[in-house]
């Protein structure tokens, strides 16, 4: 197949799990709307505690909360920042939880993607009736 009719196949099943148009494309629009509600929600939240206490620790560049939350959002994008990492035991903890939390959410994105792959093959080629064990 073209790599333009690839393109063009790509972006239709963008606009069909945009719309929802099916019960597969639905299903993966929730799954990714929610990691994205909740990774926005786990970025906000995070950035108040690494504030608090990265803000009175010696050599730490966390001075306020845009520069937690800039910090927060790198981590959680697996992004390395111009900023150190962070200096207190308290924020060294959060950090690690942020990581492991960023790398669940790119497995799970992962495996919503192999499993909509997946739904996608079947509804476009279901097994032969002959196939199908009906004990």
């Amino acid at each position: 197949m073209p790599v333009v009719g690839l393109m063009g196949r790509a972006f239709r099943e963008i606009y069909h799990v945009i719309r929802g148009t099916s019960p597969t494309h639905l299903h993966l629009r929730e799954r990714l709307g929610f990691l994205l509600i909740l990774s926005v929600v786990v970025d906000l939240v995070a950035s108040v505690p690494i504030m608090f206490v990265e803000m009175g620790a010696q050599g730490s560049q966390i001075h306020s909360y845009g520069d937690a939350l800039f910090w927060t959002t790198g981590q959680l994008l697996t992004v390395s920042s111009n900023l150190a990492n962070p200096i207190s035991p308290a924020a060294r903890v959060i950090d690690l939880i942020l990581e492991f939390y960023a790398i669940t959410v790119v497995a799970t994105v992962a495996g919503s993607m192999g499993a909509f792959f997946h739904r996608r093959g079947m509804e476009r080629q279901p097994l032969p009736p002959e196939s199908v064990d009906r004990s």
